[in-house]
């Protein structure tokens, strides 16, 4: 299945005609738990993953969250 992630034309094979987004983190071997994702323009909750459909031509965007900062900065 050929879709579009952040802009690029992308190739899944391993997608078929039922696959969801949770299939699409799969198959882009992304963990959720730090990740948002926008499918054709509307952000999809993580609770709906599993029952979004992935369609060809479909476009997502994928941000993944990162943590960290200086170690030197003060707490406060």
């Amino acid at each position: 299945m050929q879709i579009v992630i952040n802009g690029s034309d992308r190739e899944f094979p391993s997608l078929s005609p039922s696959s969801t987004v949770a299939d699409l983190l799969a198959a882009l071997q992304i963990k959720g738990d730090r990740v948002a994702i926008e499918h054709n323009g509307t952000i999809v909750r993580r609770n709906d993953w599993p029952s979004t459909p992935v369609h060809p031509g479909d476009k997502f965007e994928v941000v993944h969250f990162v943590g960290g900062g200086a170690d030197s900065l003060p707490l406060r």
